[in-house]
Parts: structure tokens; C-alpha cells; sequence
């Protein structure tokens, strides 16, 4: 089972559009410090699934039949935008596993295209995709977000974003089955906090608690890197900074 991060930026990306901050002029200057939006890929027993469909590139990376499934952490256009050319494909139908959220995305239930979506899934339902376990976790965001637990012989993956904090069921289920990786909601340096998503000393505390899992940052916003830039050797040895393309294998 092997994880790749397709996108490990916030929102708005890095570089941000006319920023002239350190994390965004070094991106500008150095293409493999930039950040496409959150999302990631999953590759396990054959199969392809995609979580979350941000990438800019998404329909030339993954050609026709090279998808075998996506899920959807939430309805955020950034998680979603996407869908909205994918959806006209001439192929076969893609299975897309969500939320329970009724409003969804701008029109996306009612002109779903070749995305079949799937019913709306439960937290803490486990369910089988591609002969491994998935089990969705409740996250805390405004609009209704589940994480994933992936689990097979070899071990297990958690992916966890767009989130503030974890709820006290999904934390229970993490520290009953502790993953090997633990990739994590971690939008802000110290010095911001939010209402729907992690700073770093948020997800800090959650390390110190699950000292034997590996905490992979994303969904990163260009003043955490900025910070880091500036704290080098602020990170303890479990926590690590995601980037574009990083491979995650168990």
C-alpha cells in the first residue's frame, strides 16, 4: 500500500498570487517548494483511488481507466474543482465515496456525468475497497468532513484534512489502531489559529500523544512554511513535512 501526496498546500496554494513572503518567492524561484492544492492518491492491490480532486492536471495525469475510485474528504470547491471537467468524460463510470452532504458542490449531484456517486458514508462504517479496510473518521469542519484509516495486512495509513483537532471518537479509534502514518490538517504556524483547521502546535500536541505513529503535515499554508524556514529544528523526530509528491509505503 503506498500514499502519494498529490497536492500538500492550503487553499490558496504556494506561491500565493502576488505574495512576496520567503515560502513564496523560494517556491517561485525553486518549482519543487510550490504547493498544488491538498490531495493524494492511494495505490493498493492494482488500483488507483484518488482522495480528494484538486489536482490542476488531474484528467492528463490519470488517463482514462486509470482511476479506480475517488474519494471525497468534504465539498470544498478546492477538494472538488476537479470533478467539474472530469465529470463530462467519455469512459467508464468512476465510483466517488463521500460524506453524508446533501448540497454537495454547485451542481455535481444533479449532472453527476460519469461520476457515480456512491451512498453517503457513516463514520466509523468500515467498508472494503480494493480488498483493503477503509474506515471514515468524523474531522471538525464547517461543512461535513470525514478522514480515512486505511488498513491491510502490512499496516496502516491515516489521512486526516480538512480538520481542528480530532474528535474524541475518531482519536479513540487512532489510538486503538495506531497507523504507521498519520497525515494531518496543519495549515498554520503558531503564530494563527483558526476555526476549522490545525496550526502546527495543534497537531504537535496530537504527536506528543501518539508518540509511535509518523505525523506528515499538509494542507499547509505559505506562513507554516515560512515559520519553518525561519525554525529549522522546531519538529520532533515523529512529525515531518509533506510535500508534492511524497511517497508514504508500507
Amino acid at each position: 500500500m503506498k500514499l502519494s501526496l498529490l497536492g500538500s498546500g492550503n487553499v490558496r496554494g504556494c506561491p500565493v498570487y502576488g505574495c512576496d513572503c520567503p515560502a513564496c518567492q523560494r517556491a517561485i524561484l525553486d518549482p519543487s517548494k510550490a504547493r498544488l492544492l491538498c490531495s493524494a492518491m492511494l495505490e493498493v492491490n492494482g488500483q488507483q483511488i484518488i482522495i480528494d480532486a484538486s489536482h490542476p492536471q488531474l484528467q492528463t495525469r490519470f488517463p482514462a481507466g486509470s482511476i479506480d475510485a475517488i474519494l471525497l474528504t468534504h465539498f470544498h470547491m478546492d477538494h472538488v474543482q476537479a470533478l467539474f471537467e472530469l465529470r463530462w468524460g467519455l469512459c467508464d463510470a468512476i465510483p466517488v465515496y463521500h460524506p453524508d452532504d446533501p448540497l454537495g458542490c454547485d451542481d455535481l449531484f444533479k449532472h453527476p456525468g460519469i461520476l457515480d456517486f456512491q451512498p453517503a458514508l457513516a463514520a466509523m462504517q468500515t467498508f472494503q475497497l480494493a480488498n483493503i479496510s477503509v474506515t471514515p473518521l468524523a474531522l471538525n469542519h464547517s461543512k461535513p468532513t470525514l478522514g480515512y484509516l486505511f488498513s491491510s495486512e502490512k499496516g496502516r495509513i491515516a489521512y486526516l484534512t480538512d480538520t481542528l483537532g480530532i474528535p474524541d471518537k475518531s482519536w479513540q479509534q487512532l489510538l486503538r489502531r495506531a497507523p504507521k502514518y498519520v497525515v494531518i490538517d496543519c495549515s498554520t504556524s503558531p503564530l494563527h489559529s483558526s476555526s476549522n483547521h490545525n496550526n502546527l502546535n495543534d497537531v504537535l500536541e496530537l504527536a506528543h500523544a501518539l508518540p509511535d505513529s509518523t505525523w506528515v503535515l499538509t494542507h499547509i499554508g505559505h506562513d507554516l512554511d515560512e515559520y519553518l524556514m525561519q525554525h529549522p529544528k522546531c519538529l520532533p523526530s515523529n512529525v515531518l513535512v509533506g510535500h508534492d509528491e511524497l511517497c508514504l509505503s508500507l
